[in-house]
């Protein structure tokens, strides 16, 4: 097989394990609206965004703007990073200065679409590849936390009551953007262009992992306060799980 076909079975591939992740949380929305069980996989998503800002949001987006700014010195990825998590915080504070929900309905809408920008972009990476052993490497590498991102986001999405309609809608989008990504970074072929997709990309992951951090920590925590200090522990457990399992993930990364 050349390495186009690769690339496509890598493409089919990413979007199975994306829906068929999301899947089992949306059996559980339509058979049982509200259970320990839903408040436990929000911890663990909670966890898989915190595990994923460390492990590898943000070290990917410094990597990748030292690849392209090689004298570069002061750490823009981080300044960006704490310009995301400030950004949904202002967000919140007006939202209760104001009286409203409206940073409450708008963040699983922003996290679906900084979730569907970062796919794209490692779609992306992966479609630039020009090497087969390079192509492999990405494709297990995003195959190996997609899943869990998008489990990740469609109990989010449960978590603040968004319509089986929309969740259904959103997770087919989330899941096509890796494919549409491997396409779009197939037909780039010129070095100048690539060099600032890196850098566009490292702005992209930066932000991302601040929105992250915000909404596995501050965010985490206005959703869940439990009078049972069991359950508080049982959910503290399933959110370090999940920061495990992206650790984890990471030593093949």
């Amino acid at each position: 097989m050349d390495l186009l076909t690769y690339k496509v079975i890598a493409a089919l591939l990413i979007l199975l394990v994306a829906l068929v992740a999301a899947y089992f949380p949306i059996k559980k929305k339509l058979g049982l609206p509200h259970s320990e069980s839903l408040e436990l996989g929000e911890a663990l998503a909670s966890g898989i965004f915190l595990g994923a800002v460390f492990f590898h949001l943000l070290p990917d987006a410094i990597q990748q703007f030292h690849a392209a700014y090689t004298t570069l010195i002061y750490p823009v990825p981080e300044l960006i990073c704490v310009s995301g998590f400030l950004l949904l915080l202002l967000l919140e504070r007006l939202s209760l200065s104001n009286g409203t929900n409206a940073t409450t309905n708008t963040i699983p809408y922003l996290l679906a679409l900084m979730l569907g920008i970062h796919a794209l972009t490692e779609g992306a990476a992966l479609g630039i590849g020009a090497t087969l052993p390079e192509t492999i490497m990405l494709m297990i590498a995003i195959f190996a936390h997609k899943g869990s991102e998008s489990y990740a986001l469609c109990i989010t999405l449960i978590r603040h009551n968004v319509s089986i309609r929309q969740i259904i809608l959103i997770i087919f989008l989330f899941s096509l953007t890796t494919p549409i990504g491997i396409l779009l970074g197939n037909t780039i072929h010129d070095l100048t262009l690539a060099n600032r997709g890196a850098a566009l990309s490292g702005c992209l992951n930066a932000f991302a992992a601040g929105t992250f951090l915000y909404i596995s920590t501050l965010h985490h925590t206005h959703f869940h306060k439990h009078a049972k200090d069991t359950q508080g522990l049982l959910e503290f457990a399933s959110l370090v799980f999940g920061v495990i399992a992206m650790a984890t993930i990471a030593i093949w990364t």
